[in-house]
């Protein structure tokens, strides 16, 4: 009998995801993995809903140990602090510093629970490891999962063949609503818990309140870029990001402003008032940090900009120095630091790091 380690996170899904596999035959065994302590880190005020003063994530270890006991199989649980903070936190900090928008989730799929996960599963005699992620592996490719609304595959972009060879989805061919039933068919503690949401492991924050403990606020100009006039002040550049309209409260243009730009030297936040501005289209963008799951390399494929975005079709140009130049009819909001993930059908095949917008060839001088 082949033997799975599930990362179990307390919550739905992986609980889900641990049931599933015990039906297909496996001999399965939970990990639970702490990647953050609020202790140490000292900003357990900046989370709006703790309970009792315990940690979101100690609460979801209960719930883990909970589901493992009424499945019958054992828990596991080790600590990725140090990792977590080295290779996930530190990039997320970075990349804010830049002016660009982070996406921590992947860089942890890449180096935590693809990496050092699978390395404990397997010392623990793990033959596969299986997550709650909504993704498929078939025939050696990564694929959509059949619950559209809710398939991850662009959080996997970074991930090697090599760590996508012996990892189970069991998740990929039931959408989220029978998740939900599952759960509830074997009276799950997590049946009915909310979705996590927030920056992956460290869960839901104060984001501004939060961010202050590790970067300092610097207040600057609001510019309206039609105008050039200053319309506002903000709050910081890393608190917003390309495309943003809501939460802005500028000036009291609470619903027409939106972020066109960013200027990291003279420290200047760019809005414009036009609801269909043309600072937000671009046509070609610099992808870096190339990662190709498998052995296709397309000179066309659909690419996504940003988790919840539709794809558009785009032509790659594989430069010289590693990068890519993706090419497009004109999409809105591209954004520096998020993911441009390349899709063939139902193929997720990779992605890369959006370094530089363009339009008609020329970088946007409004943006990182």
């Amino acid at each position: 009998m082949s033997k799975v380690i599930v990362g179990i996170s307390g919550g739905v899904d992986s609980s889900v995801a641990a049931i599933l596999l015990q039906k297909q035959g496996y001999e399965v065994e939970g990990l639970f993995m702490r990647n953050w302590d609020s202790s140490i880190n000292n900003d357990i005020l900046g989370n709006p809903n703790l309970n009792n003063n315990i940690c979101p994530q100690e609460q979801d270890y209960n719930d883990a140990v909970e589901v493992c006991k009424k499945l019958n199989i054992p828990l596991h649980r080790i600590d990725f602090v140090k990792e977590y903070w080295d290779y996930v936190f530190e990039y997320f900090l970075s990349e804010l510093k830049k002016g660009r928008t982070p996406n921590p989730d992947i860089m942890c799929n890449k180096y935590i629970k693809f990496d050092y996960f699978a390395k404990e599963a397997k010392r623990l005699g793990a033959d596969y490891i299986a997550t709650g992620h909504y993704a498929k592996m078939e025939d050696g490719y990564l694929k959509k999962a059949k619950d559209s609304n809710k398939d991850q595959t662009y959080f996997l972009c970074q991930l090697s063949h090599e760590q996508l060879e012996n990892v189970l989805f069991p998740l990929g061919d039931i959408d989220k609503s029978e998740v939900r039933r599952i759960a509830e068919e074997y009276d799950l503690i997590t049946a009915h818990k909310k979705d996590s949401t927030g920056i992956c492991f460290i869960g839901e924050r104060h984001f501004k309140e939060f961010l202050t403990n590790y970067l300092p606020n610097q207040k600057g100009d609001v510019i309206d870029i039609d105008t050039n006039k200053k319309v506002g002040e903000h709050i910081g550049l890393m608190y917003y990001t390309i495309g943003q309209r809501k939460g802005l409260d500028i000036g009291g243009n609470k619903d027409r402003l939106f972020v066109v730009g960013k200027n990291l030297d003279k420290n200047v936040l760019y809005v414009s008032f036009k609801e269909d501005n043309e600072y937000l289209i671009s046509t070609s963008c610099i992808v870096e940090d190339i990662n190709f799951n498998c052995d296709l390399r397309p000179n066309k494929c659909n690419a996504k900009f940003r988790y919840r975005a539709e794809e558009y079709p785009v032509e790659l140009e594989y430069l010289e120095d590693g990068n890519i130049l993706v090419k497009y009819d004109g999409v809105k909001a591209v954004t520096p630091g998020q993911a441009c993930v390349f899709y063939l059908d139902d193929k997720c095949i990779g992605g890369g790091l959006i370094k530089e917008v363009r339009k008609n060839n020329e970088k946007l001088w409004y943006l990182l």
